[in-house]
């Protein structure tokens, strides 16, 4: 089913229901709709103020972290240049180096190796230890000191535990990252190593070389930085958020995770990774199911970047139970507002269902009824209405009966009145009769002709009849009239012969001889001559009626043509010469009959006579029965 057809059908249904329902329906409309759209636009205002609130509260916590951050590892770097200005560190670093020096050299040379000189050796450690251990209380998160000297010898204190068992292959990855440096420090990464207390630890770690005063590299060192430091600051993020935070360097190294499940990886291609571009944002992004808002920032010093993850269901809990209790209160004021509405329209319509009653009634014959108006409102004034059309009724259908009664007696009149043309048509026949037992031939003709006139004339004017018959008629009319004037009107036809089948009203030609020779006959000729010519237009056909008469003046044409045309004519106050009914009865019958665009036209001259032109439709031609 078409869409346009469907929505007919649900007009039309609605169309058909009772008012109440109908009121009840707009009411419900008017009600929801707007209280629905004011819930909606409230809770999306208070989720998306939440939102950017949170990404608001959330960066600036993110970016205080990262200062917090960037601190410490300032000092932790601040920490690692120490040696450069502590003169015993590196003089024990230049004997370190010369020892060594000596013991490489001897190696070379003589296949005996060089003895220890255990006393040397722990002179150096014991110097450089101690001041391991000074550079360890200097700063709470200096988790391992590791100096070494050229010849990759380490020296670290044992006080805090946690010493790298991969000490080995740690110097040589840190020596070979800051080759090309002049002695300044180097950040690495969070990694993951196993100390000599088999216990795992998570540390990132700041290495740098440690210069003698000619600037000539004597030794590295590495200062590994507890990650519980970053760990407190990202938890009370979290706690605050209820979300879960990982901070990644440059490469996508992951320096910080939350759920220690990535620390020391790469994540480079994290979908929330790949999406976090810029120095800081947000975004959302699907993950394990849950839609989550992902905040970020970045270090300016280190490059690090921190991404918070939020789950959608946090940042919408206070909404949601805004949107519950909105709606709560909706769903209660929309009930009521219903309930009352419903009350409302049942209160409107029953004085409309009271008066429809009342119609019933009046439908079935009892007038005998009248609807009670308590009030001036439009039902009031609709009922004062209904009380009036109800008399006016009764007193239209008493009216009307006396008019049928009225009407039947004139049809019994009329009834009556037939018999009295008939009586006289066969009284004429009886006078013909005798006229004609009397050898009186010429009173028997008139009263023939008169008998053919009457019989033509007693039958409904408005029946159509040929042209032939209308022309026979005149003929007799005019030959009657030569009866009583001998020899004064000679009648001349010029109607073609498929004209004569052409369907006509009766007694149109007729009148109109008769108005000419009554009004137009000149005494000082010895005969009228009339004449009857058809024409045939594209679509009119055209009667022409002239006479050689005495004609008429321009005033009175234009009078009879404006009377014939319908216009009203003024009073002049002067007396008017009266005449052409016959012509108005004609005209006005023809309009009636065919239509107000045909009708009669009159042209005359003083002296030269007057002509008469009957416009008829030509698609009135057919052949008469």
């Amino acid at each position: 089913m078409s869409l346009k057809k469907r929505s007919q059908r649900i007009w039309a249904a609605i169309g058909g229901m009772r008012m109440e329902r109908k009121l009840f329906l707009v009411f419900l409309l008017l009600i929801t709709l707007p209280l629905s759209f004011i819930g909606y636009i409230s809770y999306s205002n208070y989720s998306r103020s939440i939102e950017e609130k949170t990404i608001v509260y959330s960066t600036k916590m993110l970016e205080n972290m990262m200062v917090r951050v960037d601190d410490y590892i300032e000092d932790m770097s601040r920490i690692s240049s120490i040696p450069a200005y502590q003169d015993d560190i590196k003089q024990n670093l230049i004997q370190s180096n010369s020892y060594y020096e000596k013991r490489q050299s001897a190696a070379g040379e003589n296949s005996n190796q060089m003895p220890d000189d255990f006393n040397l050796l722990l002179k150096i450690q014991r110097g450089i230890e101690g001041n391991i251990s000074f550079i360890n209380a200097i700063k709470r998160g200096a988790n391992s000191v590791y100096i070494f000297d050229q010849y990759g010898n380490g020296y670290y204190s044992t006080t805090g535990g946690g010493i790298r068992l991969n000490v080995k292959e740690s110097y040589e990855n840190w020596l070979e990252q800051i080759k090309s440096s002049g002695g300044e420090a180097k950040l690495f990464s969070t990694e993951k190593y196993t100390s000599n207390l088999q216990s795992e630890r998570y540390v990132f770690t700041i290495v740098r070389k440690v210069i003698d005063k000619q600037l000539k590299p004597i030794g590295m060192i590495a200062v590994d930085a507890n990650i519980s430091v970053i760990e407190d600051q990202m938890s009370e993020l979290d706690k605050v958020t209820s979300g879960k935070s990982v901070i990644i360097d440059e490469l996508g190294n992951v320096i910080y995770d939350s759920d220690k499940e990535r620390m020391g990886t790469n994540i480079e291609d994290d979908p929330s990774v790949v999406q976090a571009t810029g120095t800081k944002g947000s975004f959302y992004l699907e993950s394990d199911g849950y839609n989550r808002l992902y905040i970020y920032t970045t270090s300016p010093n280190t490059n690090w970047k921190v991404i918070t993850s939020i789950p959608d269901s946090e940042l919408t809990k206070d909404a949601v139970v805004i949107r519950n209790v909105t709606w709560i209160a909706t769903i209660i004021t929309i009930i009521v507002a219903l309930f009352i509405s419903f009350v409302f329209s049942f209160a409107l319509t029953n004085p409309l269902r009271k008066m429809m009653r009342l119609m019933k009634n009046v439908q079935e014959g009892d007038f005998n009824v009248q609807f009670q108006v308590k009030h001036r409102d439009e039902v009031g004034q609709l009922g004062n209405q209904f009380n009036r059309m109800i008399v006016r009724i009764d007193h239209l259908i008493q009216d009307i009966y006396v008019m049928e009664t009225k009407k039947k007696e004139a049809e019994l009149q009329a009834l009556q009145s037939q018999i009295n043309p008939h009586f006289m048509y066969n009284t004429l026949e009886s006078i013909r009769m005798a006229a004609e037992l009397n050898d009186d031939h010429i009173a028997a003709d008139m009263i023939a002709i008169l008998g053919k006139l009457l019989r033509y004339s007693i039958s409904d004017l408005h029946e159509e009849v040929t042209l032939e018959n209308e022309v026979g008629h005149m003929h007799n009319y005019v030959e009657m009239l030569n009866y009583r004037y001998p020899n004064r009107f000679r009648l001349e036809t010029d109607i073609s012969e498929e004209l004569r089948s052409y369907p006509i009203i009766k007694l149109v030609l007729q009148p109109i001889v008769e108005n000419a020779i009554y009004h137009g006959m000149d005494d000082n000729k010895p005969f009228m001559r009339i004449e009857l010519i058809g024409e045939c237009t594209q679509h009119i056909l055209l009667l022409r009626i002239k006479d050689d008469g005495v004609g008429m003046d321009m005033a009175t044409l234009d009078r009879l043509n404006r009377s014939l045309a319908g216009i009203e004519i003024e009073d002049t106050g002067e007396k008017q010469k009266t005449g052409g009914i016959g012509l108005k009865n004609v005209n006005e019958r023809i309009k009636l009959h065919y239509g107000n665009a045909y009708g009669l036209k009159v042209k005359s001259k003083p002296n030269e006579g007057t002509e008469v032109i009957l416009q008829l439709p030509l698609e009135a031609r057919r052949d008469a029965e």
